[in-house]
Order: C-alpha cells, then structure tokens, then sequence
C-alpha cells in the first residue's frame, strides 16, 4: 500500500479539481429542466471509467440514465458492488447559500458545493482508489462493479426495477454504499442497521364545498377536526404507536448494543442546542439514540386544510390531509403495517367523513452484523485510512435501494459513510471536508485489499 498512499497523496490536487468539475453540473433530477445536465454528469462519470481501465456503458431507463462500470476480472477474488449516485437536491432557498451552489467553494477546509457531501464527493472516493489502483498496480485484488444512479433523490424507482431484473449481471459477495456519515469529526463509523419507512397520505372528505362556520358548523363532519382526531388516535402520549400488531415483529434492542450506543457518549445538551430546541421527544424508556435509531416512529410529514391566507375565514373546510411516514425497526413488514393502519382509520374515521388512504412507498429496515467478515474488512480499512477505528452505528433514515440489493442478490452490505452531521445535505451550504475527502480514498484503496483476503 505504501506506493499507492503515494500515488494519493502525489494526486491530490488533481482528485479535488475533478471533484469540483463534477460539482459544477446541476444534476437536479427532480427538475425537468435539468435533464441536459443530468445527462452531463452521467456522461462524466462514463469517461472517467473509461479512462481508469473499467468496461463501462449508460444505461437507459424510463427516467434518467444509469453508469454500470466494470473492472478486469479476477479469477477467485471477491466482487464487491459499489452503489452510489450522480443527481442532487434542488438547491432552493438560494438566498440561504453563502456561495452559489454549483460554484464549489474551499471554506474552512471544506468544499461548499451542492452533492459535495450527497453523494457526488463519496462516490468520487472510491474511483479515485480504484484508479490509483490499475495505475499503480495495473490491476485488483478484488473484482469491482459500479451501479452509478440518477435518480436517488427522487425514488430510485428505475434502479430498483433495474437491480430485480439483472441480478445475474449485477451478482457479487457484498455491496459497498457511502451516503451516509460518520459519528462525528474524528470518529468514523461503519452503520450495521437502517431503518425501514412506510410513507402514506390520508385524504378525508366532507361536504361538497367549504361552508359557513357560523350556519353549518355543529351539523356537518368537519373534516379538518376529522383529521386531527384520527392523527391523535395512532400514537399515545407516551410516545406508543397503536396501529393494531405494530410491534408484533420489532426486533427490540439486545442490552449489549444499547450499551455500545451509551459508550457512544451522545451529548444530548448539544443536541438541543443544534435543533435550538428545550427538551428531546419520544418513546418512554428509550435515549435520544436510540428512539433516532433503532425504535420505530411515527410522524406527521404535512398537513394541508381550510384557508392559509392572512386574517380571518370562518369556513368549514370541504376537505384535510396528512402525509404521514412510520420508520420501522427490522422484521416490521410494511404490508402487515400498512393492513394494520387502514384498520386503525377505518375504526376512529366519524360518520360524514369519506377516507382514502394512498400508500405510496414501503421498505424494511436491515440490519449487519458487526461480526461480518466484510464489516471486519473494512473496520480494518478504515482505520488505516483515517488513523482510528471505527465506532458501530444504525441509521435512523431508509435507504429503500440498500433493502432490494440485499433481497435481490443475496448480498452482505457495507454502509461506509465519510460524511459530517452537519455537512447540510438537502440544505442550503451544503458541504465535504477534504481532509475526509482525500481520507476516505485512502481507506477506500485499502478496503479492496482487505476485501479481498475475505474468503
């Protein structure tokens, strides 16, 4: 490794203006207009492998185009699939941004740029070591594909029907994701758990047209108070969910790892001091990391009803609805959730209401062994890259896509995030330090010798 590290540290000027070059294109994949730009960012990526060495090509789909890469193959060597993708939150508010977001700007050691962090700059980590790779050696220890996507920021519904028809071609031991974070700046971390999500909207309707406060109210179901009722109705004041068998398959927290997030020392004073909150919230009986981790939640994502104008409207509302989402633990399924939900607001749904229920996405949770043989591999990676080991972590968030490679090729997955907490992804200023930037190359390199001892 030591001609490598110096191949890295030799290139690491050039690794960042290639990083800057792909920040510059606004790959916005929920905005129409940006579909020439999305197209320039997967065109990027195409001649980059292509110049590495790796078989490559694009990939069409109903949306936008994935990148598939391939290295020289390597008889009895590991395949590892390293997932990632290409496309970015829109960048609004744009007044918010400090520097324009696809101008990449160097501020206190990090690039300000959006997709800096998510995940432009993580997946650039794994080319830059592959690349110092064939350059230096002229091959690898372990046999890589890329599945490269432009759509993650919309749903991966493209991918998703991609990976279940091509698991022949995308078959490998263990999938490699970095699009998440570290536990905080100078503790890298290896996520062992995801949680899963079920995400609805409940529409409720009652008169044909909004109506007097004043001549109807008392008479007619309003639907707006409909709402807030049944809301109330999932969920109990000590932070209990009470759809019907909601917690019938939760895998419940085993002692050793609520021990392991406490040796985790999480500050929950400055934890309120971030969110410029007085007070956490949650399931009784549980800390702050775990109800963000490893519980299952239930929240109210939007809530549309009745006049939102300035001043005074005395109208019974017509109509109300919520977007709702649970996370879920692993072992939940989203279909016996989902069952157990129309239950719950069929039951407490008062007469006058009509209800529709839209389920709009579903995914389990996962979770990874820490004593992994891949996870092993890469705790070692880690620390030789960022000169610590890594701690053990879930994630609160869902990563759909993470759940249908594990289902579909039967593969181990590694979650290797080099992000901050506070690196503003999906926000305003979002950003990437460079020194994890230029670290997490160098223990992406070393990843693919430590996979490839794994037998």
């Amino acid at each position: 490794m030591s001609t490598i590290d110096e191949y890295l540290q030799v290139n690491a000027g050039r690794r960042e203006d290639e990083l800057f070059e792909l920040l510059r294109i606004p790959s916005i994949s929920a905005d129409p207009g940006s579909r020439p730009a999305i197209r320039r960012a997967a065109d990027w990526l195409l001649e980059h492998f292509i110049k590495m060495g790796l078989a490559a090509e694009l990939i069409s789909t109903k949306g936008h185009p994935l990148v598939l890469a391939e290295s020289p193959h390597v008889a009895g060597a590991p395949t590892v699939l390293v997932y990632g993708h290409y496309d970015v939150q829109p960048p609004e508010p744009l007044d918010k941004w400090t520097t324009p977001p696809f101008e990449p700007t160097i501020r206190d050691g990090a690039v300000y740029a959006r997709g800096a962090a998510d995940d432009k700059g993580q997946v650039l980590t794994h080319m830059k070591s592959v690349e110092a790779w064939l350059d230096v050696e002229g091959g690898l220890p372990v046999n890589l594909k890329f599945l490269i996507e432009g759509e993650e920021e919309v749903g991966s519904a493209n991918l998703e029907e991609f990976v279940r028809q091509n698991t022949k071609r995308l078959a490998c031991d263990c999938v490699v994701v970095s699009d998440s974070c570290q536990f905080s700046p100078g503790r890298p971390a290896i996520t062992c758990g995801l949680r899963g999500i079920v995400y609805y909207e409940l529409r409720l309707r009652g008169p044909k047209r909004d109506l007097h406060s004043g001549s109807f109210g008392g008479s007619v179901a309003n639907p707006a108070n409909a709402l807030t009722r049944m809301l109330s109705a999932l969920i109990d004041e000590r932070g209990r969910i009470q759809v019907p068998g909601f917690y019938d398959d939760a895998v419940p927290l085993a002692d050793e790892e609520r021990r392991q997030f406490a040796d985790l020392q999480f500050d929950d004073r400055a934890y309120l001091e971030e969110l410029d909150i007085d007070a956490v919230a949650g399931e009784e009986g549980y800390t702050t990391l775990e109800r963000r981790w490893a519980r299952p939640t239930f929240d109210i994502c939007g809530l549309t009803s009745g006049y939102q104008g300035e001043g005074a409207k005395t109208i019974l509302p017509s109509t109300a609805s919520a977007k709702l989402s649970f996370r879920l633990v692993p072992d939940q399924d989203p279909e016996k959730i989902t069952a157990g939900l129309k239950k719950i607001l069929a039951d407490v749904c008062p007469p006058g209401i009509r209800m529709e229920l839209i389920d709009f996405q579903g995914s389990p949770g996962l979770m990874v062994s820490p004593e992994n043989p891949y996870v092993r591999a890469a705790a070692r990676a880690i620390e030789y890259g960022f000169g610590t080991p890594p701690v053990y972590i879930r994630e609160g968030g869902s990563i759909p896509v993470v759940s249908t490679f594990a289902q579909s090729l039967g593969a181990d997955i590694l979650l290797l995030g080099w992000g901050q907490n506070d690196d503003n992804t999906h926000s305003p200023n979002e950003k990437f330090s460079l020194a994890d930037f230029h670290r997490a190359t160098r223990a992406s390199a070393k990843l693919w010798e430590e996979l490839g001892k794994v037998q």
